[in-house]
């Protein structure tokens, strides 16, 4: 009874608790930006080593994620809603300053041309590698930290955007996002079913994907992490859309653990979901163009993100092939740091801490007509990667214990009331017993007394006249009146 009232209780109804901590959400969200930076660069280029990358940061960022536009749909079943993200950097949980800090790493506008030309003739590609070099563009570049993170005015792409005004000038890992969201979505509220409550219904108006190269791997599965259904099980997949890899991902369960006081299932990306088609044949559809694939813990999200070859992994190739582990020195991938993973609590679905941590990388390979890269084997070179995290605050933690106590007496309220019967039962039988001892003494003492031994010599007169002959001394038990005060 109380599991149904829960999850009658716990959905985006309109006006609902549930809904306002929903649409602004109460447990700040950090996000810590790692950069590699590469300390041979010219070395790599030349074919004489290996790149060797030192990773600096983290540079902090609290994450404001409020949702904007909120609209009920289909009579309260879905609700329409935005989610824009805008960031402030905190000094206090850096280890520097992004606009003093600088970094040497791939010249990614460099790679996106370069990219671009490898259909067109060979001619052309190296009038526009002489055109490029120049300009001094090389496949490398250094820049500060906060330029490759928010954007910097790029002299090839101002160049490319006189000849092609649709082409922006600037380039930044995370220009123009800050302030912006990443899709307009509709959610399934839970009305009509608990085991729907925050499931996406469509992303940008659509409810399947078209860049992959199968319907099972173009489908949009899952919520978008922040709410789960009630009453999880162990043995469940938990599926999560993630709009910036362009595509879902699943979840299983990996270990009970505890969170300010609250119980909470442990779900992580298993090994498989990043594994190539010979290992989870499901993954067939992620190799774009068909049967072109990568390997173990590596995905090309270029087919979604137009320009430079696009790679994501986990952080240090964390549960990816050792070929790319090995091919970079400075890689020392491991759970502790580089696991995603969310902290559920099984009762209210709600995530009570979350770390989702992803990598960003660039392929790196010979092109012809571009002799920068003759020496170059293809090489997936990792570029930074971001560690996202949330906890639950202490008043919403309070709250929550508060709740799943509630819920814990009111589930178990029959057995309470039985074991407290059997105690009550129990200590009614001990004072019934009581009682009936003492009464059972009192009454004894009030009808019995006990005479002295006769001291009379046993031949005087009086005695024989009124007693009968008897041998010896003897007790005489007679009645008494009780002795007054």
């Amino acid at each position: 009874m109380i599991q149904e009232r829960i999850k009658k209780e716990i959905t985006l109804a309109e006006n609902s608790r549930v809904l306002e901590g929903w649409i602004s959400p109460p447990p700040p969200v950090y996000m810590q930006y790692f950069f590699f930076n590469v300390t041979n660069p010219d070395e790599f280029l030349a074919g004489k080593e290996k790149p060797k990358v030192t990773q600096i940061g983290p540079y902090t960022y609290r994450e404001y994620r409020p949702r904007e536009n909120v609209t009920f749909l289909e009579n309260g079943t879905k609700i329409f809603a935005t989610n824009p993200k805008s960031f402030v950097f905190l000094r206090n949980m850096s280890s520097g300053d992004p606009e003093v800090d600088r970094v040497i790493t791939v010249n990614i506008p460099f790679i996106a041309v370069m990219n671009e030309l490898n259909s067109y003739s060979f001619f052309l590609r190296s009038a526009v590698s002489m055109w490029m070099g120049s300009m001094g563009i090389e496949v490398f570049m250094n820049r500060t930290v906060h330029e490759v993170l928010w954007g910097f005015k790029d002299p090839l792409l101002s160049k490319l955007h006189a000849l092609r005004p649709e082409v922006d000038e600037h380039f930044g890992l995370m220009y123009n996002k800050n302030g912006t969201h990443e899709g307009e979505f509709v959610f399934h509220t839970g009305e009509k079913n608990y085991m729907d409550y925050g499931k996406i219904d469509t992303w940008n108006g659509i409810s399947q994907m078209n860049w992959w190269s199968s319907n099972q791997s173009n489908m949009i599965n899952g919520t978008d992490g922040s709410v789960f259904h009630t009453f999880l099980s162990r043995k469940e997949l938990l599926y999560i859309f993630a709009a910036d890899l362009c595509r879902s991902i699943h979840l299983g369960y990996v270990a009970d653990k505890e969170v300010k006081g609250i119980p909470a299932f442990r779900f992580a990306p298993p090994s498989d979901v990043l594994a190539p088609p010979d290992v989870n044949p499901s993954n067939a559809g992620f190799c774009v163009p068909a049967g072109d694939c990568l390997g173990k813990g590596v995905l090309k999200v270029s087919v979604c993100r137009q320009g430079a070859p696009i790679v994501v992994s986990f952080p240090h190739f964390y549960q990816a092939d050792e070929k790319y582990i090995n091919a970079i020195d400075g890689m020392n991938p491991n759970e502790e740091e580089h696991e995603t993973y969310l902290d559920i609590n099984p009762t209210t679905g709600v995530p009570i801490r979350a770390c989702k941590r992803a990598q960003l990388n660039v392929i790196l390979k010979r092109v012809s007509g571009f002799p920068k890269t003759k020496f170059l084997n293809e090489t997936i070179f990792p570029i930074m990667y971001v560690n996202e995290t949330a906890t639950i605050d202490d008043d919403s933690a309070a709250q929550m214990r508060t709740l799943l106590l509630i819920v814990t007496i009111v589930s178990n309220f029959p057995v309470i009331i039985v074991a407290l019967g059997a105690i009550l039962l129990v200590v009614l039988i001990f004072l019934v017993c009581r009682n009936r001892q003492r009464k059972v003494k009192n009454t004894a003492k009030d009808e019995t007394a006990y005479t002295q031994v006769s001291n009379q010599a046993e031949d005087s007169p009086e005695n024989r006249t009124n007693q009968p002959s008897r041998n010896g001394s003897y007790i005489a038990m007679s009645p008494v009146e009780a002795q007054k005060c």
